[in-house]
């Protein structure tokens, strides 16, 4: 059982920075694949990126490519997501997620997070 809080969302001016934060809980931390989805108001949840819990391998949205990163500390059981020059399209509820093994269906994850609110003004 993994449970997941995130921290670090608010409000930010378009072309700024953002970096949230998910302290997750339980002993096998480090052999679960992390991630992070987002949903718009109005709009489908979607992907983020992710991170595996081994190799550290990452995968990202297209439309966040080249801007935000996903990392994480082993050791303090924390994985973050640096988003940097953001745009209004990036306004969401981001959710922290976890699974072992991860699926092949990128919005499919065991554990979530309760969320944290990202607003990005123009």
């Amino acid at each position: 059982q993994v449970q997941l809080v995130e921290s670090g969302g608010g409000l930010v001016q378009a072309g700024g920075s953002l970096r949230l934060s998910c302290a997750a809980s339980g002993r096998t931390y480090g052999r679960y694949a992390m991630g992070w989805l987002r949903q718009a108001p109005g709009k489908e949840r979607e992907f983020v990126g992710r991170i595996s819990g081994s190799t550290g391998t990452t995968l990202y949205a297209d439309s966040v490519k080249g801007r935000f990163t996903v990392s994480r500390d082993n050791a303090k059981n924390t994985v973050y997501l640096q988003m940097n020059s953001l745009k209004s399209e990036d306004t969401g509820v981001y959710y922290c997620v976890a699974d072992s093994p991860v699926s092949w269906n990128l919005l499919q994850w065991t554990y979530w997070g309760q969320g944290t609110q990202v607003k990005v003004s123009s």
